[in-house]
């Protein structure tokens, strides 16, 4: 197939017909054309008008059914690298035996942005920056440009194209870097795409593809139903190994719960195997439909110890500018921040949110004592303030633009000091009598804070990198032993993981609010678990309800709760040593 050939000239890799083995693959009737079954218009457009790949020009082609009729709109499968696996023949006949539904095609060439002088230079070729690269760039390219166009143009016989928009009734697939690429669509957007077919499919170290089978075995599953293929000759060149990254991934699918089925070949990387398995694997996405893909059930450990089934996320209050600094009293009501709007907010137990400063001095970090204080950094001021219970504010110190602050069982404030993203942050202790201590000073955005249950160690996110810091506290409440400790994930589209705010629960694991989602390490400082918030942002994260047991995240202009197993540590109660860690 041309398409192929034009992997492996993208790949920079020569084939070698003489080594690679005889394919020789029963043919499914569904492939080749039957008497008497209605045959689908192909219709084949240009578009040139992307601004997320701008510049880039390219080709695609829609494929609709004899079937299809406008008063309902159509499933859809798209596909990259154009037509492939003989899909007009096949959606033919599976969907005129009622093997899948009544499906629109759309199979889209990858961009490239066209040389001024063609005889001159080259085109700039787009394919491994769309197709391999992770993030939500493609899916946004598919849902936002390429599939509203389809829906401008008209069949030849007049018809309105219209696309479902439920991503039950949506799949995607590729071969190759489009496997990789069907693949990252679906797991960016599975609202979007529930089902993915993927062929001899690019999860190795070509634009950080490798990173999915821990990623997979990491984040909570999604409702995806996916079809592998590969063969045992596949590549195996600079980039990695592809037979074995696709067996690497089948089993992180696997271990994750995801609906997933494989056919392993003896071929080489090509699209031959891949063509003759197309409608066995279409029987595969499409069975059962319209019932809805379901979600499964990971073997992480960690997601089994601390999610409750059943218990997803919640929405507790939007409409903000910017949320931060959550934090729990005493009783287990949750206080938070609007910074810009300069108000602080109160979930009481009732689930009922109200205000409770009306100029709250674009206050952002918030920690309560074990006397029932609430400490505020009051960014406006430039001071660290508190209130008591009954409301009256103090100035606990003054001169200092802090960002975030946790406060010992002792009374002692540990508030971190960003100074911008290039300059070196500091960390300052405040005693209870005022007293301010510089104690750390060097790293690059310092950012959230908190005590391990213990509290002996004090983490600081540093955000413009992928570290948590861990600090020894002494007797005397300063620092020591400084150290790089917790790794977090970083997506493909961002230079750090801009962890902010973050907490523990009694067991001593570590919660931190990224750009990722809740990243949860054991305390050793590696992340065994992600949880995505639901508008994918995260600024803070705490514990707190009557039990304690509810996560409240907050992210931009809305708050997040979700009920879990796991209870959490609090400061103002008894530091209390955990298990030892797995090692």
């Amino acid at each position: 197939m041309k398409y192929i050939h034009l992997l492996c000239f993208f790949l920079g890799i020569q084939t070698i017909s003489a080594q690679a083995p005889t394919e020789n693959y029963p043919v499914d009737p569904a492939s080749e054309e039957q008497a008497g079954v209605p045959k689908g218009e192909v219709l084949k457009f240009t578009f040139d008008q992307s601004k997320i790949f701008p510049g880039t020009w390219r080709e695609y082609w829609v494929y609709v059914p004899a079937q299809y009729k406008p008063d309902k709109p159509a499933c859809v499968y798209v596909n990259q690298d154009g037509i492939q696996w003989k899909a007009p023949s096949v959606f033919d006949n599976l969907i005129q035996k009622g093997e899948m539904p009544v499906t629109i095609g759309v199979f889209i060439m990858h961009g490239k942005v066209k040389a001024a002088d063609g005889n001159a230079a080259n085109d700039r070729y787009n394919r491994s920056f769309e197709y391999d690269g992770l993030g939500d760039n493609y899916a946004r390219f598919v849902l936002d440009e390429i599939l509203p166009e389809v829906e401008k143009q008209k069949t030849s016989d007049g018809r309105a194209i219209k696309l479902s928009k439920n991503g039950n009734d949506r799949a995607i697939g590729g071969s190759s870097s489009g496997a990789v690429c069907a693949f990252t669509a679906a797991w960016e957007r599975p609202d979007a795409f529930t089902r993915v077919f993927s062929t001899i499919g690019t999860y190795v170290g070509l634009r950080g593809a490798e990173r999915y089978p821990t990623l997979v075995r990491k984040f909570e599953p999604k409702p995806l139903r996916i079809y592998l293929q590969d063969g045992a000759n596949d590549l195996n060149i600079y980039a990695g190994d592809w037979w074995m990254a696709n067996q690497t991934m089948l089993r992180a699918l696997t271990f994750a719960g995801y609906e997933v089925t494989h056919q392993w070949g003896e071929g080489g990387h090509n699209g031959k195997q891949g063509t003759a398995l197309f409608p066995e694997a279409m029987r595969y996405l499409w069975k059962g439909w319209p019932e809805p893909v379901k979600t499964g059930s990971s073997q992480n450990q960690v997601l089994s110890s601390i999610l409750i089934p059943g218990q997803d996320w919640e929405l507790v209050a939007e409409g903000y500018r910017f949320t931060e600094g959550p934090t729990a009293s005493q009783s287990g009501e949750l206080f938070y921040q609007d910074i810009p709007n300069a108000k602080t907010y109160k979930v009481g137990l009732d689930g009922k949110v109200s205000t409770v400063n009306e100029d709250s001095q674009n206050a952002s970090g918030t920690e309560f004592d074990k006397e029932g204080n609430r400490f505020e950094v009051a960014k406006k001021t430039f001071s660290i303030v508190s209130y008591d219970k009954s409301g009256k504010k103090r100035d606990l110190a003054k001169d200092i633009a802090g960002n975030d602050l946790t406060v010992s069982n002792a009374g002692n404030v540990y508030v971190t000091v960003p100074d911008g993203r290039e300059k070196p942050s500091t960390i300052f202790l405040i005693k209870p009598d005022g007293s301010k201590t510089e104690v750390d000073k060097g790293l690059i955005f310092a950012n959230g804070a908190a005590l391990s249950p213990d509290q002996t160690l004090l983490y600081v996110t540093e955000s413009a990198s992928h570290w948590i810091w861990s600090y020894q506290i002494q007797p005397d409440g300063t620092l020591t032993y400084k150290q790089k400790f917790g790794w977090l994930h970083v997506r493909d589209n961002d230079e750090n993981a801009w962890a902010d705010g973050l907490t523990c629960d009694r067991e001593g694991r570590i919660y931190v609010a990224t750009r990722s989602g809740i990243q949860i390490l054991d305390q050793t400082g590696r992340v065994n678990a992600i949880l995505p918030t639901p508008n994918g942002a995260a600024s803070n994260v705490a514990f707190a309800g009557k039990d304690f047991d509810v996560m409240y995240v907050t992210a931009n202009d809305k708050v997040y709760r979700r009920k879990l197993k796991v209870k959490g540590a609090n400061n103002w109660d008894t530091p209390n040593k955990p298990e030892n860690p797995k090692l």
